[in-house]
């Protein structure tokens, strides 16, 4: 099946306030920046960032440290470098792994297959509403509300991303982007004291929150909900890929 980006992006609704744009923390910023890195080299077809997808997907749903193949593939070094000079506890320090782990190899399996559009986008969809969009028209689509709530439900950081892959694999089906920086730092808030009902919330919210497309029109991958319009991908390889400010900017 040929994947091809909107070449029309829904515009902006001018009377609706654009999204909130929540600022990333530590885990979220290093995640952003060595997804970025990686993207744009997948895009660009080098032959290191394809097979540093290729790496990566294998520790999905595997505990951070446990495949020794993709140490130094992650780029949790800025979160050492705060380990090191002690602004981080061990206890800090493995949550953080975890999360970056788990964000950086969901994306991996994103953004296969798909080679002039990108999966991670800053700003980007949050879960929920990622999710939402998957259903075209006013209609819920169950199955998948089903697999979202069994996300919500996992218990442990490694069972919570074996969840999230199937709904990964929804997503990259239907060339509906995700912001990685973010979701990398809600699995990091997901393992402390309170924080997967916090975490959970804001699912829901964003889930919500998406208005959906008129009956007959599918939600388009490439706009947000009530806000700005994400220039689409080129589909000419011989062009540099359009990005956003924001793109470069946690």
């Amino acid at each position: 099946m040929t994947l091809v980006a909107s070449a029309s992006p829904v515009p902006p609704d001018p009377a609706t306030p654009a999204p909130r744009q929540v600022p990333l923390g530590p885990v979220g910023r290093a995640v952003h920046q060595r997804v970025t890195y990686l993207q744009r080299g997948y895009l660009d077809h080098r032959s290191d960032a394809v097979g540093a997808l290729a790496r990566l997907r294998r520790g999905i749903g595997r505990p951070a440290g446990e495949v020794a193949d993709l140490w130094g593939l992650i780029g949790t070094e800025p979160l050492y470098e705060q380990y090191e000079r002690r602004e981080l506890t061990e206890e800090a320090m493995l949550r953080a792994e975890e999360a970056a782990h788990a964000a950086v190899t969901l994306w991996s399996l994103h953004q296969q297959a798909h080679h002039t559009v990108r999966m991670h986008r800053r700003p980007g969809p949050e879960l929920g509403a990622a999710v939402r969009r998957l259903a075209p028209g006013s209609d819920i689509d169950e199955p998948t509300r089903k697999r979202f709530v069994r996300a919500g439900t996992a218990a442990t950081p490694v069972v919570l991303a074996g969840r999230l892959r199937e709904l990964v694999l929804l997503l990259r089906r239907e060339a509906v982007p995700l912001d990685y920086g973010l979701l990398a730092d809600q699995l990091h808030t997901w393992q402390s004291p309170g924080g997967p009902p916090s975490v959970r919330r804001s699912w829901g919210r964003s889930y919500l929150a998406v208005h959906p497309s008129a009956p007959g029109n599918g939600p388009s991958p490439t706009a947000e909900p009530n806000g700005p319009a994400i220039a689409p991908d080129t589909d000419d390889p011989q062009l540099p890929h359009p990005t956003l400010p924001e793109d470069d900017t946690p």
